[in-house]
């Protein structure tokens, strides 16, 4: 039986670690020819040799649009066009109030997170007009939905990306280029412990401290893991989603379904005990 990506040519940014990782896997399990771009040039060169033929792999700091357009190539000169891009690639930062905002902090997580994924878009979108139409998948996050997710600067650039994924989808639909976003929730990556500056190593081990303690923050009470996200980037490059476009789904155990009452019988509810004292009393 053929995989769901069975002769599509994919390029995934950040590819090499976490929600990347786990989608450039998904995918090639699929039947999808891989780029993995990163910076992470050894984990990049083990990953070449876990699949052999299959992937390969581009250094790629998506601040710079001449390495952006070099990984969108490589997918053609290797694997004979573009069908797919997943704009992966993620950082976050400690800037948690607007007394924190450093200015070129601010520019850089905007230039990474936002201006990246537009650069991907600009040099992915010919090749994959050449191939007839495409697919192109933003990672977001829930940061972009509401308050109290991440820092200022990344919540800010998530939300953009967001209205960014569905303005590029007008824009690309006459090209039958899809474009869409995901917003993902408690995910277990390193990511937490890098908004927090810890070094990469340290950052890595707190994924472990997310996968054992977010089942208890949502309503579904399981590790949020990169390959929930991978699914969901899966479906959205394959030909199962064809009839969407510009539009994001949220992958996040339901944790934004609201406050915690909402689906726990044992929290209280802050509307009843704001109006505890004029409830009945007990017969």
């Amino acid at each position: 039986m053929a995989g769901r990506l069975e002769g599509k040519v994919a390029v995934v940014t950040g590819g090499v670690s976490g929600i990347g990782l786990g989608t450039v896997e998904l995918f090639v399990a699929e039947g999808a020819k891989v780029v993995a771009a990163d910076i992470q040039d050894e984990k990049g060169a083990m990953l070449e040799q876990r699949f052999p033929g299959q992937v390969r792999y581009a250094h790629c700091d998506v601040t710079a649009e001449a390495e952006i357009a070099a990984a969108v190539q490589l997918a053609a000169s290797e694997f004979g066009g573009l069908d797919v891009l997943f704009n992966n690639a993620g950082i976050s930062d400690m800037m948690r109030t607007l007394a924190e905002v450093e200015a070129d902090r601010w520019s850089w997580v905007f230039d990474i997170l936002v201006r990246g994924p537009a650069l991907g878009m600009k040099h992915a979108a010919p090749l994959m007009a050449e191939r007839g139409g495409g697919s192109i998948v933003n990672t977001a996050s829930i940061a972009g939905l509401q308050a109290g997710w991440g820092p200022l600067a990344y919540s800010s650039a998530k939300a953009a990306v967001i209205h960014m994924s569905r303005c590029a989808a007008a824009q690309l639909s006459p090209q039958k280029i899809r474009v869409n976003a995901i917003c993902p929730g408690l995910i277990a990556t390193s990511i937490f412990g890098a908004s927090l500056g810890l070094p990469r190593a340290v950052a890595d081990q707190m994924a472990a401290r997310v996968a054992e303690n977010a089942p208890k923050a949502q309503p579904i009470p399981k590790a949020g893991m990169p390959e929930d996200i991978a699914r969901a980037a899966l479906y959205l490059a394959s030909d199962d989603s064809a009839f969407v476009t510009g539009t994001h789904v949220v992958v996040d155990g339901g944790i934004t379904i609201g406050g915690r009452h909402s689906w726990d019988p044992a929290a209280a509810s802050p509307l009843m005990e704001l109006f505890a004292e004029f409830a009945p009393p007990e017969a």
